[in-house]
């Protein structure tokens, strides 16, 4: 390519991005409008709803199929995320809580989910996550409920069984766990590694075979082990990316969890009910009668009306020993007819049924 052949080029990058500039300044110039007509059209004394999650799923669906490249379908909803981002802040920035300290998982959920532009807190337990959007100051939550290799996080189903939280939405985030050291890590004399104790199972076939005599010590979070390995020179600690920038961490040896498709499931916690989209999932919670043939009573509706279950898990109730309450997912939205149907046949037979939330499935 000749010199000039590249300068015509280069401005030519320069004009479609005077273009993009624009054109982004008026969807964010929209983005006021709508929070002005939402203000005006409002009884006094009402809150207007400004994110709604049904609206973004569309729109970063509507972006994947419409693309054509080069750029992939989640790179491109990515960048369209952030932008709806930032224009939401301009109606009005969101509060957002997670399972903290900063650099877990759960804040990289959080932001891949609402983007770079909300206000995001850490909380030190799942509970006190379930506490703050309850109280109303936050406007949603986040929260890991399961992980592909090691199942349910417990915490979190049992935070349903003792809070009216409506579930708005689910983010999947691949996990990827790294060997993280410091600058004055002695790298040949590591004695314990700290991580989560799910992070450590995630990871035990590689510490096994790699480092099978150095102790291995569970801590609230991969953040907190990145921050305790920072000020030590004998240990190490397994944790992501974020954590590793944050706290200034080299990255030993990456990658190093045992199943390459590792991933954690997250869930928007908040107040507000999400209409259909037409690709939804729904969670409930169900206790039924202790008689034979409960769980079969229970499934059977399901599989009359063709539903997809997603997910089953049992947590002991809180009402008596050796009772217990089931946790389903399953794809279609509580409105839809036949889900519907199966909700009144379960609630016939059930001692307790509860709707947790309809939302639309994962985009990114």
């Amino acid at each position: 390519m000749s010199d000039q052949e590249l300068k015509a080029l280069r401005l030519r990058i320069d004009s479609l991005d005077e273009k993009i500039l624009e054109l982004i300044s008026e969807r964010a110039r929209c983005a006021q409008d709508v929070a002005r007509v939402k203000m005006a059209s409002l009884p006094e004394g009402e809150k207007p709803v400004f994110y709604r999650p049904e609206r973004e799923a569309w729109v970063l669906k509507h972006i994947m199929e419409r693309n054509k490249g080069p750029l992939d379908n989640e790179e491109m909803a990515r960048l369209f995320r952030e932008i709806m981002s930032s224009c939401l802040a301009l109606e009005q920035p969101l509060k957002v809580a997670y399972l903290g300290p900063e650099g877990t998982f759960t804040q990289a959920a959080a932001l891949k989910h609402f983007g770079h532009a909300v206000i995001s807190s850490p909380m030190a337990a799942i509970d006190e996550v379930f506490r703050e959007v309850a109280a109303g100051a936050v406007n949603f939550g986040v929260v890991p409920v399961e992980n592909s290799t090691e199942g349910a996080v417990n915490h979190t189903l049992d935070s349903f069984l003792e809070h009216d939280m409506v579930i708005c939405g689910e983010v999947e985030l691949r996990i990827h766990h790294h060997l993280l050291v410091g600058e004055n890590t002695k790298t040949d004399n590591i004695t314990r590694i700290y991580s989560h104790a799910q992070s450590l199972a995630q990871c035990r076939k590689w510490l096994d075979a790699h480092y099978p005599n150095v102790e291995r010590v569970a801590v609230s979070s991969n953040a907190d082990a990145a921050k305790r390995v920072k000020s030590e020179w004998n240990s190490a600690a397994i944790a992501g990316d974020m954590a590793a920038n944050l706290y200034g961490l080299t990255k030993l040896c990456e990658k190093i969890e045992d199943r390459p498709d590792n991933s954690t499931r997250f869930l928007i916690i908040g107040s507000q009910e999400v209409p259909p989209t037409g690709d939804d999932k729904t969670s409930i919670i169900v206790s039924m009668r202790n008689k034979p043939g409960a769980l079969h009573e229970l499934l059977v509706p399901f599989h009359n009306n063709g539903i997809d279950l997603t997910r089953i898990e049992t947590r002991p109730s809180r009402s008596g020993k050796w009772t217990y309450v089931f946790f389903i997912d399953f794809v279609g939205h509580h409105r839809d007819p036949l889900i519907k149907d199966v909700l009144e046949k379960i609630n016939q037979e059930a001692v307790a049924l509860k709707v947790l939330g309809s939302y639309p499935k994962a985009v990114l």
